[in-house]
């Protein structure tokens, strides 16, 4: 008994059957004239006149060692667990050691003992076992060890039985409830003050009856002030019911997070586009630092051109063809200019777009050309850093145009692209695909990479939540703030696709 108690499950191994072999031995004796002197060679109810054969001492050895064993695996148990004694443990041992303290006592003479003595006193180690049964739960489902780690867990529970009252629960449910251990035994009407509460607890306790799923809902309980997340299940094994588990989890905290960011959404996207914004900046500066150069040129061909056609003016030999061929060596270097210009003018509009406060709400069109173009300016030196090709798949009409504002669009692409390029991992010559589409009166924006995958773990969460893949590297904010702007702003959505070992595609999806 002390060994299945200390495994904490009820289980008997044949092995334990040995532990049987010297009280079979005894009974036989004892129920056999021919023996029954191996065991006593005079029987009398006056314990002093009573005398003892020779295998009584080898009986009474192993009965104390067994119970001296018993007791030191109790007492080690209990004090490994929980400290001190627990009173299951203390029961059996105080049960225990009541018949053997009575029992040396009288062998030794010290007190004159009465062969009913024994069973008597065994009578006390039956109650105290019962108590520690019945009052104290020795052979409850859950034991010590057990029942040390569920009352740590954040997340409180109750176990109902088939009535609806409470037959189990956690410490940490009596602390978020301010309710104390007596609440066993109790119906949910007894411990609970929010009708409401109680109401959907009981609903759904209908529809988990005799079943494998799981009902949950969330509830804001106004007396404890907390918002929980509450899942309630059917305890079935072996096609038996046992009971119903009620798990509150209290997410009150992320609640108020989320809240926190609704109520400042636009400062958090503000910040994060500022933040894109800087990270972009040597980009731009590489990206006009070449036609600057390039115009500079420009500037020194069509100097020299206007000094040598100076000098022509009075020459003689310098006939009109000479003067044809000068002007258009000039306009040579002006239609470069101005090409070189006409994309300096695209890349200031871009910066300057993505840099529009987000207090500007008009509602304005742009194609899809302008679109794309923007994003390849604006992502090209971050690219080129990475080695990483963007094959853009053009399979709508580029003229085509979209109500709504292209910067936060713009924003929303690059972040996508961004983290495709992050998920390669500092791998090089990879390539990101930015594929544009029309779907049922839809335009669908895909980036897809082939860097591995999501994790199971982030797919569960990704936008209910800020989740990232970065660890430190990354607040998960982007790609939250994204989901939640074409929410919003464009009437969209966002899905996935992943497969791990392979890769990932983000669609936007956005009505025409």
């Amino acid at each position: 008994m002390s060994l299945i108690f200390v495994k904490t499950k009820i289980s008997f191994k044949k092995r334990y059957l040995l532990l049987f072999v010297i009280p079979m031995v005894s009974i036989l004796l004892l129920w056999t004239n021919e023996f029954h002197h191996l065991f006593y060679l005079e029987y009398s109810t006056d314990f002093a006149s009573t005398k003892f054969g020779k295998y009584f001492n080898v009986h009474y050895i192993y009965t104390y060692v067994m119970f001296g064993i018993s007791l030191i695996v109790l007492i080690q148990y209990a004090i490994k667990n929980s400290g001190f004694f627990s009173r299951p443990a203390l029961l059996i041992f105080l049960g225990a050691l009541i018949p053997i303290v009575t029992n040396v006592i009288g062998i030794i003479g010290i007190i004159p003992m009465s062969i009913y003595i024994t069973p008597i006193t065994f009578t006390f180690t039956v109650f105290c076992l019962m108590l520690a049964m019945f009052k104290f739960d020795l052979l409850k489902v859950s034991p010590i060890a057990l029942q040390r780690i569920v009352d740590r867990i954040s997340d409180s529970y109750i176990v109902l039985n088939e009535n609806n009252e409470i037959s189990d629960f956690n410490k940490t449910f009596i602390n978020t409830f301010k309710k104390d251990d007596s609440i066993r035994g109790k119906a949910l009407i007894d411990i609970f003050e929010d009708e409401n509460l109680i109401l959907k607890i009981q609903n759904n306790i209908e529809k988990v009856k005799n079943n494998n799923k799981t009902e949950n809902f969330e509830l804001y309980i106004d007396y404890i002030k907390k918002y929980f997340n509450i899942e309630i299940t059917s305890i079935i094994a072996k096609d038996a019911f046992l009971g119903i588990l009620v798990l509150f989890k209290d997410v009150t905290q992320h609640i108020k997070d989320m809240q926190n960011i609704e109520n400042n959404r636009d400062l958090l996207i503000e910040q994060e586009r500022l933040a894109s914004l800087g990270q972009m900046i040597g980009g731009i500066a590489h990206n006009l630092k070449t036609p600057i150069m390039s115009i500079s040129g420009a500037a020194e061909g069509i100097q020299d051109l206007i000094k040598e056609y100076d000098l022509s003016i009075d020459d003689p030999e310098v006939n009109s063809q000479d003067h044809h061929e000068i002007a258009k060596e000039m306009d040579g270097w002006v239609e470069k200019i101005k090409t070189h210009t006409e994309y300096m003018s695209d890349v200031i509009s871009a910066v300057k777009g993505q840099a529009v406060v987000l207090s500007n709400e008009e509602s304005i069109s742009f194609t899809i050309l302008e679109l794309v173009k923007r994003v390849d300016i604006l992502m090209k030196h971050e690219l080129k850093n990475a080695i990483i090709y963007l094959n853009i798949i053009m399979k709508a009409n580029e003229n085509l145009e979209i109500k709504g504002d292209v910067n936060s669009l713009v924003q929303i692409v690059n972040n996508m692209i961004s983290n495709s390029i992050q998920a390669y991992n500092g791998k090089k010559e990879q390539n990101v695909d930015l594929i544009v589409e029309t779907k049922n009166n839809n335009l669908l924006i895909t980036i897809k990479d082939y860097a591995g995958g999501l994790p199971e773990k982030v797919q569960k969460k990704l936008f209910k939540e800020m989740i990232t893949t970065k660890g430190k590297n990354g607040t998960g904010l982007g790609l939250y703030m994204s989901y939640s702007t074409i929410k919003a702003r464009f009437s969209g959505n966002i899905t996935y696709k992943t497969e791990q070992g392979k890769g990932t595609e983000f669609t936007i999806e956005i009505p025409i």
